[in-house]
């Protein structure tokens, strides 16, 4: 196999020797002979029913940038677990989840899809109540043309993978959040909530709300738009209404589970730098070094403020 950056960065953690963290393969995708790991990684107490942040990347194999975040934050989080006493112990009591690679066939041969065409955030069986775009919404007419969806009642490998680690990982906890990287759409940094499927209002959206009063005094010169996704487009298949409704819809639901989006607009990078639009992955990432480096930087404060949300939940909660 040709040198494949982005995985062996997350193979490395595999000899991190630390009882804090827990370096698994959930699952092996082989394509044209080509065996590829999909990695999960949880940093925290071995109890699961605390307060749970998730981090996941890689969905769409063009997009790279987000794969390079979570890997720079878990870098960061790593080093710091070295000689950090007090944060350290703040794990005893909570947990980060991460699944930094969904679709390493993807990424390693340079396409959107899966190694099988399919769209993983096309794939799960959920079907939009609204007109969506065509093709953009999710289609099953060919894997040769984008966003197909494939078998929405057979997931794919990768697919089902990140159903059943959340459900593991996540769903017993009194309070979770996600936040799901992704690039390749619109101006400007997006931070999407569900639903995809419907313009119908969110059930949560009290929560949202406050969470937004929250981003804004927290951090008032942010950057993020935040909107329900259907307010941009919408899709049928999208994973994380998928999983939002999984738990959200049981009646013996152990806590609360509410997944982000963040959506970098990366047709920024391409304004500022006209020339990478010729390059395959140029619509989806950052070319240039120094802007490169500053998306490596600038999402950090974002995590913190989610995890701290996450860590003190019931300070802010509507009861």
């Amino acid at each position: 196999m040709k040198k494949f950056n982005e995985l062996e960065d997350i193979q490395q953690f595999k000899m991190i020797k630390d009882d804090l963290l827990d370096y698994r393969e959930l699952a092996n995708i082989t394509s044209n002979g080509i065996n590829y790991p999909i990695v999960g990684i949880t940093i925290g107490t071995k109890k699961k029913n605390v307060p749970t942040f998730g981090i996941f990347a890689g969905v769409h194999g063009l997009e790279r940038v987000g794969t390079h975040i979570a890997i720079a934050f878990l870098n960061n989080l790593t080093n710091r677990l070295r000689w950090d006493q007090e944060l350290r112990k703040e794990f005893e009591n909570f947990r980060i989840v991460m699944i930094p690679l969904i679709n390493p066939a993807g990424m390693n041969e340079v396409r959107r899809s899966n190694h099988n065409g399919v769209d993983l955030m096309r794939n799960s069986p959920v079907e939009s109540d609204h007109k969506t775009p065509l093709l953009l919404g999710g289609h099953t007419y060919s894997p040769k043309l984008p966003w197909y969806r494939g078998n929405p009642n057979k997931m794919e490998v990768e697919t089902q993978t990140v159903v059943d680690f959340v459900k593991e990982e996540m769903f017993n906890s009194p309070f979770s959040m996600s936040i799901d990287l992704h690039s390749g759409f619109g101006m400007k940094d997006r931070l999407w909530y569900p639903y995809a499927k419907t313009k119908s209002p969110f059930p949560l959206k009290p929560e949202i709300r406050r969470m937004r009063e929250l981003l804004d005094t927290s951090l008032p010169h942010h950057i993020y738009h935040i909107e329900q996704q259907s307010e941009s487009y919408t899709t049928s298949g999208d994973l994380w209404d998928y999983l939002f409704d999984l738990n959200n819809d049981n009646p013996q639901k152990k806590g609360i589970f509410i997944p982000w989006t963040l959506e970098l607009g990366s047709w920024l990078w391409v304004k500022k730098n006209p020339l990478q639009i010729l390059s395959t992955l140029g619509m989806f990432n950052p070319v240039k070094q120094h802007r490169f480096d500053r998306v490596m930087r600038r999402h950090l404060l974002l995590f913190d403020f989610l995890i701290q949300a996450t860590k003190n939940n019931s300070a802010w909660l509507i009861n």
